[in-house]
C-alpha cells in the first residue's frame, strides 16, 4: 500500500487538503513525463497517433467507471463539463422552467448555470440544506420537496465540495427519470474515493475529476452523457472535431477532446494511473482513510463548540472530514495560524455564514498527521476562547 514516501509532498508541511487539488505520486509523475517527452521527441508523429492512444485511455477510464467509451469525452476539469452541460441543456430550457439545485454546490458551478441558463430566463431553485445535515433518506426527501411542475433540469453534487456531505444521487436520479426531469451530477470529488458504476447510476450527464482522490496529473477529468443526449448536446468549444476523418470515435467524443493543440498527457496517464491503484490495493488504502476519517472527525467533534456536518450514525465512506467551528471564530485567521504556526495544509473556511474545518485523508496521510490537526485545533479554540 502506498504511503507518503511514494509522494513528492514536502516533508515540512502536514498535507490534509488532498481533496482540493490532489497530490500525485512519483510513478505517476514519471509516467506523465514518458509523454511528455514522447511529444518533444516527435510531435507530428506524436498527434498523428494521439486518436489512438487517447482511444485507449478513454476505454480504461471508461471500464473502471462502468460506462461505455463512446458515451465520455475527456476534460481538463469538472468545471469544465458542467460548463458543457450548462451550455447545452441550457439551450433546451425555456424561459421560467426550474432547475433544482441545493445550497451547497461549488461557486463556479453555480456561475455557469448562471451563465448560460438563469440569465435566459431560467429560475434557479436552491434548496436549503441544514448544517449539521439529516439522514440520507431525509436529504433526499428534503431535496425532492423542490420539484414542481415547473422543474426541468436536477443539478448536484455527488459529494460537496465546500462542506463535504454525501448526496443521495442514486435514489434522486431514479426519481428525476421517472419524472422526466434532466439529471447533471457534479462527482468531482468521487472517482477513487467512492464507487461509480455510470451505466447503473441512471444519470443524464455525469462529471468527474481523476487528479482529485485517484492521483492523476493535474487537469485530468471527464464527462459522460446518455445514449439519449449523445448525439445531440453542442460542444463549449468549437475546433476540428468530427471534420477529422482519422478520428471517428463519435460526435460527442470528437467534438468535445479534439480541440486543437494542448497538453494531453494527463489523459494518457490515466491507465498507468489505474494500474497503479490495483496494484495498490485501492480498496484497502480507501479501508484505511476512512476508518482515520471517521476517528478524526470524532476526536474533532469532542473540542468544546465544534460540531460534525453529518448525521449522526452516517456510514463513515468518505476520505473528507467536515466539522462547524464555532461562530466567533475568524477562518481567515485560523488557516493562517494552522499554517503559519503549525505547517498544516487544511480548508477553514466559512460557508452559509458557518466558520467550517475540511481535512482530506489518502495513502500519503498518516495518524500523526492527524494527531497533529486535532492538538492543533484544540489549542487554537483554546485561545480565542480564555
Amino acid at each position: 500500500m502506498p504511503n507518503r514516501a511514494d509522494f513528492i509532498l514536502r516533508d515540512d508541511v502536514i498535507f490534509l487538503n488532498h481533496g482540493s487539488f490532489g497530490a500525485c505520486p512519483r510513478l505517476i509523475l514519471e509516467e506523465q513525463r514518458r509523454w511528455i517527452e514522447r511529444l518533444e521527441s516527435q510531435p507530428v508523429l506524436y498527434f498523428r497517433e494521439l486518436m489512438h492512444h487517447m482511444r485507449t485511455a478513454r476505454q480504461a477510464l471508461s471500464e473502471y467507471l462502468g460506462a461505455d467509451a463512446a458515451n465520455l469525452a475527456y476534460v481538463s476539469n469538472s468545471t469544465y463539463g458542467v460548463n458543457v452541460a450548462a451550455h447545452a441543456f441550457g439551450e433546451m430550457l425555456q424561459p421560467g422552467d426550474e432547475i433544482l439545485t441545493t445550497d451547497h454546490e461549488y461557486g463556479a458551478c453555480d456561475r455557469a448555470w448562471k451563465q448560460y441558463a438563469i440569465d435566459k430566463g431560467a429560475v434557479w431553485r436552491r434548496i436549503a440544506i441544514p448544517m449539521p445535515a439529516p439522514s440520507m433518506n431525509e436529504l433526499c426527501e428534503l431535496i425532492w420537496s423542490g420539484v414542481n411542475d415547473r422543474t426541468r433540469l436536477l443539478f448536484i453534487s455527488h459529494i460537496t465540495s465546500p462542506t463535504g456531505l454525501r448526496m443521495p444521487v442514486e435514489e434522486l436520479c431514479a426519481r428525476a427519470r421517472k419524472a422526466g426531469i434532466i439529471t447533471v451530477i457534479d462527482g468531482s470529488h468521487v472517482p477513487g474515493h467512492i464507487h461509480l458504476n455510470l451505466s447503473e447510476l441512471g444519470a443524464d450527464f455525469y462529471t468527474g475529476n481523476c487528479h482529485k482522490w485517484m492521483c492523476t496529473p493535474k487537469g485530468s477529468a471527464f464527462m459522460w452523457t446518455s445514449n439519449k443526449y449523445r448525439s445531440t448536446l453542442p460542444a463549449l468549444v468549437v475546433s476540428w472535431g468530427s471534420d477529422i476523418p482519422t478520428v471517428g470515435d463519435g460526435m460527442f467524443v470528437d467534438e468535445n477532446e479534439f480541440l486543437g493543440t494542448r497538453d494531453h498527457s494527463p489523459f494518457l496517464t490515466v491507465p498507468f494511473a489505474l494500474e497503479w491503484m490495483r496494484r495498490s490495493d485501492w480498496e484497502e488504502v480507501q479501508r484505511r482513510s476512512r476508518a482515520l476519517t471517521s476517528a478524526t472527525e470524532a476526536q474533532l467533534a469532542a473540542i468544546d463548540g465544534v460540531v460534525s456536518i453529518r448525521a449522526e450514525g452516517a456510514d463513515p465512506m468518505l476520505q473528507l472530514g467536515t466539522v462547524l467551528l464555532p461562530e466567533n471564530v475568524n477562518v481567515v485567521e485560523m488557516k493562517n495560524w494552522l499554517y503559519d504556526q503549525r505547517s498544516i495544509e487544511v480548508v477553514v473556511h466559512e460557508w452559509l455564514g458557518r466558520p467550517m474545518l475540511r481535512f482530506s485523508v489518502h495513502a500519503h496521510t498518516s495518524e500523526a498527521d492527524l494527531e497533529a490537526l486535532v492538538a492543533s485545533v484544540r489549542l487554537y479554540l483554546g485561545t480565542i476562547t480564555s
